[in-house]
């Protein structure tokens, strides 16, 4: 059957991305997240003809919101397609309808990265491609992320963890492809699409990116903008890259190795002469660990201060109660006792 497939452009470019950055490895089990709209029909059917080449194991899975009154129907039809191209399917329906885009983008890797785990895929893959990488740039900085949050839409990662082996990791390999193509090569294929009204409703954020601020921009100011944006997020990711490495370094000789005496314990000599942006990077993932979630700039830059304030120095109140203190040459985070038995 592959052998009979078309090789288009697309598969030549989704076929050397998987290569040259080792995304997919040969042989490996995959769990691919089709909602059928066209990006995640391009995605499992570019994977499906390639499958012969690199002797993957696929299996789809289909993640209903319940947003739309057609939710059930579109599942249906994610079932019925796994039938015919004689794939395992999953299908996953969140047990509340999710308030935000945020949090059904949580719900749904929490629920891929599960089942993942527990059916022993090592890889779940995403349709995201270069125009989703372009207006994630531009969501994250008009919100005023810095370079994380800007080069966010990486290549790979892991679904749970920091460290970079940790599976099952989430892949994106349709990155060097835009919206466009992926339309094209639907066309191309005659792949029946499922069109998701809410992909037009400009009350989300990310639809008024996409339809008014993206053509604004094309039209003004850069015809090629989407490209544009998606190479600076690839530049800035490697940057990022560069100094999270580093950060774990200075993590790892300035910040205690466990809570101690209710609370955290912060060598300010050993960050003292570190640059400022490593400085507020050890910061964030103390805070992080100590938060057990995400931090703010502002909090973030409230303990970096403290790195050479005076001595005696305090911080106002964190989330949950913790102070930052200054003793000589350290920093302590100290909870008050409830948070400190929870947090121990």
């Amino acid at each position: 059957m592959a052998s009979q497939t078309p090789w288009t452009d697309v598969h030549a470019k989704v076929h050397i991305s998987l290569r040259s950055r080792n995304l997919l490895p040969s042989g490996e089990d995959l769990l691919v997240a089709v909602s059928g709209g066209q990006d995640s029909m391009c995605l499992i059917r570019l994977l499906l003809d390639l499958q012969g080449k690199w002797n993957w194991r696929i299996a789809i899975a289909h993640c209903d919101h319940q947003w739309r009154r057609d939710s059930v129907a579109n599942a249906d039809y994610i079932e019925q397609l796994g039938k015919i191209w004689q794939v395992p399917c999953y299908r996953l329906t969140a047990p509340q309808i999710p308030k935000t885009e945020a949090a059904a983008r949580e719900w749904r890797y929490q629920v891929l990265g599960e089942i993942a785990q527990t059916d022993n895929y090592g890889y779940v893959v995403t349709g995201h491609t270069k125009s989703d990488r372009a207006e994630t740039l531009l969501y994250n900085l008009i919100r005023g992320s810095g370079a994380d949050g800007l080069s966010s839409l990486v290549w790979s990662r892991p679904i749970f963890g920091r460290e970079t082996e940790t599976k099952p990791i989430l892949v994106r390999p349709l990155l060097e492809i835009t919206r466009k193509e992926t339309g094209e090569f639907c066309q191309q294929r005659d792949l029946p699409i499922w069109e998701d009204s809410t992909n037009t409703d400009v009350s989300y954020a990310r639809n008024r990116i996409r339809h008014q601020l993206i053509p604004e921009l094309e039209n003004k100011f850069n015809p090629k903008v989407e490209q544009a944006l998606a190479q600076t997020a690839e530049l800035l990711r490697a940057d990022v890259e560069y100094l999270e490495q580093q950060a774990d370094e200075l993590y790892r000789v300035a910040i205690a190795s466990a809570p101690c005496n209710n609370g955290y314990r912060v060598n300010r000599h050993q960050l003292k002469s570190a640059p400022l942006a490593l400085q507020r990077r050890v910061m964030r993932r103390l805070l992080e660990e100590v938060l057990r979630k995400g931090t703010n700039f502002e909090q973030i830059e409230k303990l970096t201060r403290l790195i050479s304030a005076p001595n005696r120095s305090q911080s106002d109140p964190f989330p949950g109660g913790a102070i930052a203190q200054v003793e000589g040459e350290w920093i302590w985070l100290k909870f008050p006792p409830q948070v400190g038995d929870e947090a121990n």
